[in-house]
Order: C-alpha cells, then sequence, then structure tokens
C-alpha cells in the first residue's frame, strides 16, 4: 500500500519494471481528477507517504502516473479507460492494506473532504 492517486496508464509498451511515464490521450484530465482527491487528503497532498520500508518513495502533488510508478500488464483501470471510455484513478488510502478497525475513524476524515472534492468534479 501507499498514499497516492494513480492514473492511466499503468502498463507501457516497453513493460520495464519502473519509470515510464506512459501518457493516455487523456492524461490532463486524469491528472486534474488525481489533483481534486489528493489535494485535499492531509498526507496524500504531502508527496511523502513514508510508508514503512519505502521511507524514500515520493509522488509529487501525491498523485503519480501508474507506469511511472510500477508497470501493471492488463491492469482494472486501463481495461475500463480502453474498452469501456471510463475515467478511473486508483486510490491507494493507506501504507497499509487492512488498517485495523480501531484506525478506521482517522481514515474517514483523512479521506472524506477528498472524496467530496473529487465527485464535486465528476
Amino acid at each position: 500500500g501507499s498514499v497516492v492517486a494513480s492514473y492511466p496508464y499503468d502498463d507501457s509498451p516497453t513493460h520495464r519494471l519502473t519509470g515510464v511515464y506512459s501518457k493516455s490521450a487523456d492524461d490532463e484530465v486524469f491528472k486534474y481528477l488525481a489533483k481534486a482527491y489528493s489535494s485535499h487528503h492531509p498526507i496524500m497532498r504531502t508527496g511523502k507517504p513514508n510508508c514503512p520500508g519505502e521511507e524514500g518513495e515520493t509522488f509529487p502533488d501525491g498523485i503519480t502516473n501508474g507506469a511511472q510508478w510500477y508497470d501493471v500488464e492488463g491492469g482494472m483501470q486501463d481495461y475500463n479507460y480502453v474498452w469501456a471510455n471510463c475515467f478511473e484513478i486508483t486510490l491507494e488510502l493507506s501504507c497499509c492494506k487492512y488498517p485495523p478497525t480501531s484506525e478506521l475513524p482517522k481514515e474517514w476524515e483523512n479521506n472524506r473532504e477528498s472524496l467530496l472534492a473529487f465527485i464535486e468534479k465528476v
């Protein structure tokens, strides 16, 4: 896990593991939607999720192109965009994939304004 808004494409023509910006035709729209979410999130907007084992990982403005972060061939985000014309971003909301129940109220507070801002945009 991490704390970042990721947008298409997740796959790249070279299939390098990381570091390839795979731009879609709607790249600016995707960046706009990703920033709409990240800019309202207290951790995501810093671009420094500080996840255990990945303390040096950074994401400018709290967003990333999927393939630039890591290449995923055949991912749902790309499939929906290409085949169903759905504009979808992936939200990584926590360093922990399964946060304990006791942390859920804090996670809700971290994400509430982001979710509302995102809904307003779409």
